[in-house]
């Protein structure tokens, strides 16, 4: 036998299912999905593209093309994947609207045996339930917030605390991006703005209210990536800062690092720069170019820190953030493990 179950319930009871069944479209999966779920997908791509084209003319006919490839894929679905399943085997059972692609599988999975539950609405239930929690969770934590200078080890604090056992919310790793113009991780693309805000909320959900989240400052976008309005007002409004403070040289090193990977193609590098013309100017651009194309990266990133970064960086904190001005001054001489390790331990002691 199987039932159907809201949002609501489901969430309740997410850790009791065996599986999370999503059998949309291998894309639909791909833009977004319940975190955790497994694909299942009882349309194709193209399949599912063909039936659409086919509804416009004649719904009917689109039913019976359709029916039949949802036919044939779930009997693929169950010889490939329910070998080993035992009759108590638990799954949510989802796809967009909650109607006849997910109405099919839980019936057949339900004949079977299986204690199959169908989602009511499908992902767009979810999606709204996300959407309502990521206005509502922020603001019921409370913040530590990492500022500093580009290139100050902020992220690398972050995951030190992380390491030591503090409570972390690492939004550049759930964005995949650094977040500056030159953020962008090498093979990495960002998840989509969905798909993020997904990772986001499962995260926050994860979160005890009853202990500090150690966040880095963040502007309200990474990359491509937009941050809930909600979750930028309570790091500005309700977020304790601590400054991170890094001699210049140990930075340039730092920034060295992490954006070693332009060395290997600096002409990448110099694309990226064209987007600062506007604010730095064409000669100053052109100069940095210059000095990247030759090799001169030590030079390029101390002016990039000075010229750019620094003054854009402490003016928006302060416009942001009122009780900067408060801040826990964190001074590190390098930004080597073992420093970070001494930092975090302090700032968690504290």
């Amino acid at each position: 036998m199987s039932y159907t179950i809201d949002i609501e319930q489901a969430l309740a009871e997410l850790p009791r299912f065996d599986a999370i069944v999503d059998v949309r479209s291998p894309a639909e999966f791909e833009e977004d999905h319940i975190p955790g779920a497994i694909n299942w997908p009882v349309l194709s791509n193209e399949e599912r593209h063909k039936v659409g084209l086919l509804y416009a003319s004649s719904p009917f006919e689109a039913r019976k093309l359709g029916s039949a490839l949802v036919a044939r894929n779930i009997a693929r679905h169950i010889e490939q994947s329910s070998a080993g399943l035992e009759k108590t085997w638990r799954p949510l059972v989802y796809c967009w609207r909650g109607g006849q692609r997910s109405g099919a599988m839980n019936w057949f999975l339900g004949q079977i045996g299986f204690r199959s539950r169908q989602l009511v609405g499908g992902y767009k239930s979810y999606r709204n339930q996300v959407r309502a929690d990521l206005a509502a969770l922020p603001g019921q934590l409370r913040y530590q917030v990492l500022c500093g200078r580009t290139g100050s080890g902020k992220t690398r604090l972050l995951h030190a605390l992380q390491a030591e056992g503090g409570q972390v919310l690492d939004l550049e790793g759930l964005a995949r991006h650094r977040g500056s113009v030159l953020g962008g991780l090498p093979g990495d693309a960002q998840p989509s703005q969905k798909w993020f805000d997904s990772q986001l909320w499962q995260q926050l959900r994860g979160l005890n209210p009853a202990r500090p989240v150690w966040v880095e400052s963040e502007s309200r976008k990474i990359g491509r990536i937009t941050l809930p309005e909600q979750l930028l007002d309570a790091l500005r409004d309700r977020g304790d800062c601590c400054w991170i403070e890094l001699p210049e040289a140990a930075r340039v090193a730092l920034l060295l690092q992490d954006y070693a990977h332009f060395g290997d193609d600096p002409e990448v590098f110099c694309k990226l720069l064209e987007g600062l013309i506007e604010l730095r100017g064409r000669e100053t651009v052109r100069r940095w170019q210059t000095q990247a194309r030759s090799g001169q990266w030590a030079e390029v990133f101390g002016e990039l820190m000075r010229l750019h970064y620094d003054p854009g960086y402490e003016r928006s904190l302060r416009n942001h953030y009122p009780q900067l001005e408060r801040a826990t001054p964190v001074r590190l001489g390098d930004a080597r493990p073992e420093a970070l390790q001494q930092a975090a331990r302090q700032l968690l002691a504290a």
